[in-house]
């Protein structure tokens, strides 16, 4: 044979078994979209491993459409048909306190005056609603309102850990449960300045529908606070001074409503250009001793940092946090625990 045909049948069986290879593999490979492919994304990962997921934003309560309905007396809603609410007059109705209801995905605590009112649904005599027909009720009573629902997830453990934990939750737990039957759903209704949180509730053992109706609004001060000359006497008596300084619930924010006591205290560091401070801060025992710790400590360095920023000299100044460990008053009741929330100023 020549070395020309030579070398042309060895190009052909080389072409043949080329081809023979690449009709074995279409028969033998998996096809696309099959559930064992891989694609080139699963292959290898393009971006840094173990990448936790994007934080969740705060929910805006001015993204809820305003409600142009005609509102009946707060808190809008009578009772069911043929239900009478188990809660005492006591536990119904206050004139301020907080509730715990979810806004988006996660877990808010809101304060306002609040109505509540919870009903057995298991009652031999008053099985006439179902949790889902109580549910459906409520909710086509709020938004004939103009209510917008407003939560987008549960009471689950992930998002009930994210908030700081069931302990801390428990602390205001009234109509939010968690597992099996629990079904919660939080409803905004807005109208001009003011925010109307709804949070209808079912859970079960026993099967009972729980209702909380939160008007939105700052605590109004009852309590005067001391100004400078006051601060004096009970340093120049005692080396201290207990302050109740208003802070966005469960953060070291400062509210706007603070800034007149933190003017006292200026004018009483004015007054005496040797006095030092310590600023120490103080929890209740609501949430865990830990947290505490970090809220209290945060707190007294906010306080710390708005005097400097008035002009204090910050080698006057130390802060520090006690947590939950130094209470004036029993943690049992809300007005011993609104007690043991403070800012002292210690005389150095």
């Amino acid at each position: 044979m020549s070395p020309n045909a030579d070398r042309t049948l060895r190009l052909l069986c080389l072409s043949l078994l080329g081809a023979l290879c690449l009709a074995a593999c279409d028969r033998g490979g998996p096809a696309a979209g099959d559930a064992g492919s891989e694609s080139a994304t699963d292959a290898a990962p393009t971006g840094p491993a173990n990448v936790p997921p994007p934080e969740q934003p705060d929910f805006d309560a001015a993204t809820v459409p305003e409600s142009t309905a005609t509102l009946p007396p707060f808190p809008f809603f009578k009772a069911p048909d043929g239900q009478v609410s188990v809660l005492g007059e006591r536990d119904r109705n206050a004139e301020f306190d907080r509730e715990h209801m979810i806004a988006g995905n996660k877990i808010v605590a809101v304060e306002g005056k609040v109505a509540r009112s919870m009903y057995s649904l298991d009652a031999t005599d008053l099985r006439r609603y179902t949790a889902i027909a109580f549910q459906r009720n409520y909710e086509n009573a709020i938004l004939a309102l103009g209510g917008v629902k407003i939560s987008k997830t549960a009471y689950t453990d992930e998002v009930v850990d994210a908030f700081g934990g069931r302990e801390l939750l428990d602390k205001h737990y009234h109509g939010t449960c968690s597992g099996i039957d629990c079904d919660n759903n939080t409803y905004l209704l807005r109208q001009g300045d003011k925010e109307y949180w709804v949070q209808v509730s079912t859970g079960a053992i026993p099967l009972h529908g729980y209702i909380v109706v939160l008007q939105r609004r700052v605590m109004k001060q009852s309590v005067g606070f001391l100004d400078a000359s006051a601060m004096k006497q009970a340093i120049d008596a005692h080396g201290r001074v207990a302050l109740h300084i208003n802070f966005d619930v469960d953060k070291a924010t400062l509210r706007p409503d603070a800034q007149p006591l933190l003017e006292e205290i200026n004018k009483l560091l004015n007054a005496d250009p040797a006095l030092k401070l310590s600023i120490e801060g103080h929890t209740d025992n609501s949430g865990t001793a830990a947290h505490n710790q970090e809220l209290s400590t945060a707190r007294a360095r906010s306080v710390l940092g708005a005097l400097v920023g008035l002009g204090i000299d910050p080698s006057r100044l130390q802060s520090r946090g006690f947590g939950q460990g130094a209470p004036v008053a029993s943690n049992s009741t809300e007005a011993g625990r609104a007690k043991n929330r403070r800012v002292e100023l210690v005389k150095q």
